[in-house]
């Protein structure tokens, strides 16, 4: 048996209240911690990984995203010098976001890295 709840604003009993549209509109709908390998360390509505090479990886979502995903956040373990993440451009759908890191002298490099994507989902 389903069930439905329809409300306009949740409350809680000491913290206050908050509109439900915040909720739907303003949550991650995924995250993902992966290490160099692209094992996943903790994750949310991604169901695979892979390492496509040095500093390369494929992420794939249990439930695609409205949209391409362009919206969300990258972060990187620190260690072994400054690096940078970017959205891959090529194969970053709906349900599929490339990962590529670099170093500062614009090499790819493998990194324990964090994904976050926002937005609606499909």
């Amino acid at each position: 048996m389903a069930g439905k709840i329809v409300a306009d604003t949740l409350e809680h009993s000491t913290a206050g209240s908050i509109a439900t549209s915040y909720v739907v509109d303003g949550s991650a709908k995924a995250w993902l911690g992966a290490d160099g390998n692209a094992t996943h360390l903790d994750t949310l509505n991604f169901s695979s990984s892979s390492d496509d090479g040095t500093g390369i990886y494929t992420h794939t979502l249990t439930s695609s995203m409205a949209n391409d995903i362009e919206r969300g956040g990258l972060s990187l373990q620190a260690g072994g010098g400054t690096r940078f993440a970017r959205y891959g451009t090529t194969n970053t759908t709906e349900s599929v976001l490339e990962v590529r890191i670099h170093n500062t002298s614009g090499a790819y490099t493998d990194s324990t890295h964090n994904v976050i994507v926002l937005g609606d989902l499909a």
